[in-house]
C-alpha cells in the first residue's frame, strides 16, 4: 500500500519579513509513493502536462536521494502527485514537492530521519527556509539561518484572520523575481523594514488590527517586483478598501495576499476586479492557516 502525504501551500514575507516569515495555508497537495519495479511519475491537477512525468521530476529526485542518504541503494519508485497548489505563483509549490517527497520517502523507509533533519535537507534543496518551514511544520513561522542551521520559532496566528489570495494567470519564476532585486538598498529602506516587521509581529500578537495595513508595507522587494504584475498597486488598494486589514505580495508573486477579519469574498472579488482592469486575469481563494504542516495520511 502506498504512503500518502498531505502537504500545505505557504505564503512568505507577509510584506516586510523578507525571507524571514512564513505561513502555512489550507490548500493542499498530496503525494503517493511506493517502491516499484519500474519508475513512474503521474501528475494530476496543477502542472499536469508541464511538470516532468519521469524520474527527473523534483519530487522523485528528492525522494530517491533521501533513500540513498538512509543507506539504501537508489530505489525504483512510483509517485503520484495530486496538485492543488498553483505553480510559480508565490504559494510554495516547489516547497510542497520537496517537503512532500521528504516526508513520504521517510515514512516509506520507516522514518529514520527526524523532522529537524528533514527540515535541514529541505532548506538545503530549496535554498531558503521561509517556505519549507511552515510547509513541513505548519502554522506561522519566524525563520532564519544561523550558519548552515535553519532556526525557527512558531508564533500563534490569530484565528480571527483569514488569508485571501488572488491568483493571477501570470506565472513568475522565483529566479526572475529575485533577479530584479538590487544588490544593495538605501539604509532608510532597511530601517523602514525593520520597523515594519517588528510592528507586524507586535500587531498580530496584540491583535492591534488597525496597524496591520502599515505593518505589511515593504521597501526591500515589493517596489522592485511590482512591475512584474500589472495592477499590483491597484489590487492592494482595492483589498484595503474592501475591508482587508492588510495586503501584500505573496512570496515572490504573482499571487497577492490579504489578511481580513471581514467578508473574504468582498476582498477577493475586489482584488480580482482591480487586476482585471489592468489586464490581468485572476481568481481568488479564502484560506485559513494550516496548523498541521505535512501529514502522513496513510501508511
Amino acid at each position: 500500500m502506498p504512503i500518502v502525504v498531505r502537504v500545505p501551500a505557504s505564503t512568505t514575507n507577509l510584506g516586510p519579513g523578507f525571507d524571514a516569515l512564513g505561513l502555512a495555508l489550507a490548500l493542499h497537495n498530496r503525494i503517493e509513493i511506493d517502491f516499484a519495479e519500474t519508475p513512474t511519475v503521474t501528475v494530476v491537477g496543477e502542472g499536469a502536462g508541464r511538470l516532468p512525468a519521469d524520474p527527473s521530476n523534483l519530487a522523485y529526485r528528492v525522494a530517491a536521494d533521501l533513500c540513498e542518504a538512509a543507506g539504501r541503494p537508489r530505489p525504483t519508485l512510483a509517485l503520484r502527485l495530486h496538485n492543488a497548489v498553483p505553480v510559480r505563483r508565490g504559494l510554495g509549490s516547489s516547497s510542497t514537492a520537496i517537503v512532500g517527497a521528504l516526508v513520504a520517502a521517510n515514512a516509506l523507509l520507516g522514518e529514520p530521519f527526524s523532522r529537524e533533519e528533514l527540515l535541514r535537507r529541505a532548506v538545503a534543496i530549496e535554498g531558503h527556509p521561509d517556505n519549507v518551514t511552515p510547509t513541513l511544520l505548519g502554522g506561522f513561522q519566524v525563520v532564519t539561518m544561523i550558519g548552515d542551521r535553519p532556526v525557527h520559532v512558531r508564533l500563534p496566528f490569530p484565528p480571527e484572520l483569514t488569508a485571501v489570495v488572488a491568483i493571477p494567470d501570470r506565472e513568475i519564476e522565483t529566479e526572475h523575481a529575485r533577479a530584479v532585486l538590487p544588490p544593495t538598498v538605501p539604509s532608510d529602506d532597511a530601517v523602514f523594514n525593520v520597523g515594519r516587521v517588528a510592528l507586524l509581529l507586535a500587531a498580530l500578537a496584540a491583535r492591534r488590527w488597525e496597524w496591520l495595513g502599515a505593518a505589511m508595507e515593504d521597501r526591500l522587494h515589493q517596489p522592485y517586483r511590482a512591475p512584474l504584475l500589472p495592477g499590483f498597486a491597484e489590487a492592494i488598494a482595492a483589498a484595503r478598501a474592501a475591508g482587508a486589514d492588510g495586503a501584500c505580495l505573496s512570496g515572490s508573486g504573482s499571487a497577492l495576499l490579504a489578511l481580513t477579519r471581514r467578508e473574504p469574498a468582498a476582498v477577493g472579488e475586489a482584488m480580482v476586479a482591480a487586476l482585471a482592469r489592468a489586464g490581468t486575469r485572476a481568481t481568488w481563494r479564502a484560506l485559513p492557516c494550516d496548523e498541521e504542516g505535512a501529514v502522513v495520511e496513510s501508511a
